[in-house]
């Protein structure tokens, strides 16, 4: 089982390549202001983390999930069930 700490590193190494402006990643970063994401490559990226955890992100899921902590915490969760 990955410790939350584990999980960030993947989760901000998955980010690196959808990180076109350079912000830096902190646990309040979110996915639609700071990081300036569209719906395509928030699709995107969640594929990335679906296949890197081996886990489903529901839509609904992904509704609540706004910042880099949030998705921490939504991994570690689906990786517990």
């Amino acid at each position: 089982m990955a410790s939350r700490e584990q999980i960030m590193e993947k989760v901000e190494g998955l980010i690196g390549p959808f990180n076109n402006k350079g912000v830096e990643l902190k646990e309040e970063t979110t996915f639609a202001n700071d990081l300036e994401w569209d719906s395509l490559t928030v699709m995107d990226f969640v594929a990335a983390v679906e296949d890197e955890f081996d886990i489903i992100i529901t839509m609904n899921m992904q509704a609540e999930i706004e910042n880099v902590g949030q998705l921490a915490d939504a991994v570690a969760k689906l990786m517990d069930n």
